[in-house]
């Protein structure tokens, strides 16, 4: 509490930004000047209903949230994260944001809000002195501003006056079509202590990629979270959206979130996964092993919206099933080319659009359960993944489907976290399936 105070003198802060991540990794939360926020933070006086934790995507309510919330959709205590706390570098008045855990009146955590999970499987791995570290990456597209959401997309016009239409993987010059739009991400980032690494262009029409150097999931995850607002409003700023949807356009590749991951001792900070001769170690391929078995399962928490699953088809740069290899780009987990220090593992199942927090859990929940159960994985791939089996899920609907029935799954992650994301997202579905879209009109409309 001090150090957020001396924080918010320091900086001369009038407004502060408490947000909180809801299901969908969506910025929810409330602004308050300064003195108001300090005083908050001091006798619990930092509250949002419970109700937030299942809110959709789409901004409604379950009707049958009573079964994971209270009934009375009672208030809960927000306590902010001292090590979150960064100035909003786009506000003209000095404003600063915090991420905040959710608490209930007694004390004990919202065991369904997303950051809770992610601390409740860490919890398992420093029961057993191990320290995952991570490194997101991030890919997006820039779009035209699109007020009528039945247009399609189109990528937005750059420096040369023309839209982007051929591919232009890792073009250095289609990059700089938006420079003054990335020289406000990078500079926005720095304010924030944002770690971002490489910015390449992607497969897709004006698609791009931003890496993360590695470290804490938590802090990773965190990152993640305030990295999209922040390219979100940079392209604002510039006319363009910037949307992590899935699969956006037609025809181009989809986004997704790669998350690189290994495991250090916390004794001796050495790598668990390499030996020192630079061979894999049985508790890699353990690790592997939970991935390849379990993530089929988690899918909801990899790719939770319906237009999630329209990225992970053949042929896309994206996964259709859990096979692993060594640098190969069509496995749903790549082993890069390292040293031993550097051995990792590369989940590239998780799309862009997911909540970070979750993603990250998910991914981390699978290898633990490997590691513990002791699995073996199948055999590295030789070649195209592609020409072998879809396992993922297809849908949403078989995703959850899995989700709810796979015991391995419902200790690590609590029976009422499932039950929550069950909920949202059916309710989702219910939405969803209300829409008649423009293919079914085109279609169908004359000729049935």
């Amino acid at each position: 509490m001090e150090s957020i105070e001396a924080f918010l003198k320091e900086h001369k802060i009038d407004e502060v930004e408490c947000l909180v991540p809801d299901m969908a990794g969506i910025a929810r939360g409330k602004i308050l000047p300064a003195a108001k926020f300090v005083q908050g933070m001091r006798n619990n006086g930092l509250r949002i209903p419970e109700g937030v934790f299942v809110q959709t995507v789409n901004g409604h309510y379950p009707d049958n949230e009573d079964a994971v919330i209270s009934p009375a959709v009672q208030d809960v205590y927000l306590l902010p994260d001292p090590s979150t706390i960064r100035v909003v570098p786009w506000y003209s008045d000095p404003t600063a944001q915090v991420i905040c855990d959710a608490f209930f009146l007694d004390g004990g955590p919202v065991d369904i809000s997303a950051r809770h999970l992610l601390r409740r499987i860490l919890s398992l791995y420093e029961e057993k002195s191990w320290q995952p570290i991570i490194a997101p990456e991030l890919e997006f597209f820039l779009v035209d501003v699109n007020t009528d959401p039945d247009y399609p997309l189109e990528p937005p016009i750059g420096r040369s006056g023309r839209r982007e239409t051929s591919r232009q993987a890792f073009g250095v010059d289609a990059v700089n079509e938006f420079d003054p739009l990335f020289e406000d991400v990078y500079d926005y980032c720095e304010a924030q202590n944002l770690d971002v690494d490489t910015l390449t262009h992607e497969s897709g029409a004006a698609q791009m990629e931003m890496n993360f150097n590695h470290g804490d999931p938590l802090l990773l995850a965190d990152q993640a979270f305030l990295f999209k607002r922040t390219v979100r409003e940079a392209g604002l700023r510039h006319s363009v959206y910037a949307t992590f949807m899935a699969k956006p356009m037609q025809d181009e590749p989809g986004s997704s979130m790669h998350i690189h991951q290994s495991l250090l001792s916390s004794e001796t900070g050495k790598n668990l996964f390499s030996q020192k001769n630079g061979k894999d170690t049985k508790l890699f391929h353990q690790h592997i092993a939970g991935l390849q078995k379990h993530l089929p399962a988690m899918m909801p928490l990899l790719a939770p919206n319906v237009n999630s699953y329209r990225r992970l088809i053949p042929d896309s740069d994206a996964p259709i099933n859990t096979h692993w290899a060594y640098d190969n780009r069509t496995v749903g987990l790549r082993v890069p080319h390292s040293d031993a220090s550097g051995r990792r593992v590369e989940n590239r199942l998780a799309g862009a659009d997911a909540n970070p927090y979750l993603a990250i859990a998910a991914s981390l929940a699978c290898g633990y359960l490997g590691m513990t159960q002791k699995l073996k994985p199948r055999s590295p791939v030789e070649g195209s993944a592609y020409r072998l089996a879809h396992t993922l899920p297809r849908t949403l609907y078989d995703a959850l489907s899995r989700f709810n029935g796979t015991r391995a799954i419902k200790p690590i992650l609590g029976e009422k976290f499932i039950d929550a994301v069950t909920i949202v997202k059916e309710t989702e579905l219910l939405a969803y399936q209300k829409v008649i879209s423009s293919w079914e009109r085109e279609h169908l409309l004359l000729n049935v």
